[in-house]
């Protein structure tokens, strides 16, 4: 029988949606406690922990530290105050899972990177479609193939729409980081290897653009199609094609494999993806392993980084 969990104090940074629902996933992990939380807007703060039952409301991070001795903080706020928020953070000794993007740009998240490294803190991205019961059944699939894989990545987005869900300029300009991310990291654990080359078949050409198209070509062998819709419908949907099988992400929650002459099956969603948000309860378990010491495999702030380079080579300026 292995032994319970070390107890885990839980910060909460922000109290918007994304912060509901990384409380929501934290306080379901056993040996967890959502102590204390914080937000600029104080009210939505006391209105999240009455709802949640957590104990603390704090006025600054440096006192939802101390009051709380938490060994993780979660950050979720708005894009524009991410990095403020996570270098303030980052003055405090615990670990920290960042909601994505960590950064509006990739510089901001290298202003962050570099001041983790600068006082040793473990920071880690909450990119959470890596966590999905889907993706996760997906890989364990492709550990079976050892040839060479095709991953194709089907992107959509708007920024008509980002503006008129309430996004402020500033992220719309940059909306790519903010949202093709999602779609984008695939290629970081789907693909293997390194990029080495990037074939821009449809560039990006600023706002007017309506299709994307870029190839892409891994030092594993591995090769990826990238292809992104804008301002039209379309779907998230990433295929891994391997000579004997296809796996397919179809909306993303769902997976669906086809072995060479076979039917398509579909595999049953994972029971946690359909009561919290998809990806957010076995993300809290990764994240907790990290703040107790122990290996995880939660992307880092450097991964993260990685991930928006890879988003501004298929979007140069």
């Amino acid at each position: 029988m292995s032994p319970a969990p070390r107890p885990l104090s839980v910060a909460i940074v922000g109290a918007g949606r994304m912060a509901r629902e990384h409380a929501r996933a934290f306080a379901a992990v056993p040996g967890i406690t959502v102590a204390g939380i914080h937000s600029r807007t104080r009210p939505r703060a006391e209105a999240l922990a009455r709802e949640l039952g957590i104990p603390y409301v704090c006025d600054s991070i440096e006192e939802l530290h101390g009051r709380t001795g938490a060994g993780l903080a979660v950050v979720a706020v708005s894009e524009p105050a991410m990095k403020v928020a996570a270098l303030a953070a980052l003055e405090r000794p615990w670990t920290l899972l960042l909601e994505k993007p960590p950064g509006l740009v990739p510089e901001e998240t290298e202003e962050i990177a570099t001041g983790a490294r600068r006082r040793g803190r473990d920071v880690r991205v909450a990119l959470n479609r890596q966590w999905l019961g889907s993706t996760q059944a997906a890989i364990k699939g492709l550990c079976e193939h050892d040839a060479p894989r095709f991953v194709k990545v089907q992107d959509q987005q708007s920024l008509a729409q980002a503006t008129a869900i309430g996004h402020p300029p500033e992220v719309v300009r940059n909306w790519m980081f903010a949202n093709s991310i999602h779609l984008v990291d695939y290629f970081r654990y789907l693909a293997r290897g390194a990029v080495q080359r990037i074939d821009h078949l449809q560039p990006w050409r600023g706002e007017g653009t309506q299709v994307v198209l870029a190839w892409l070509e891994f030092s594993s062998g591995d090769v990826g199609l990238y292809e992104a819709v804008w301002h039209a419908p379309g779907p998230w949907a990433v295929t891994v094609t391997v000579p004997q099988r296809r796996f397919e992400l179809r909306p993303l929650e769902q997976l669906t494999t086809q072995a060479l002459g076979e039917r398509p099956v579909t595999v049953p969603p994972a029971a946690w993806d359909e009561e919290f948000k998809p990806g957010f309860r076995l993300q809290a378990e990764r994240a907790a392993a990290a703040a107790r010491g122990g290996a995880s495999p939660l992307p880092t702030i450097d991964d993260a980084l990685g991930t928006m380079r890879l988003v501004r080579a298929l979007y140069p300026a």
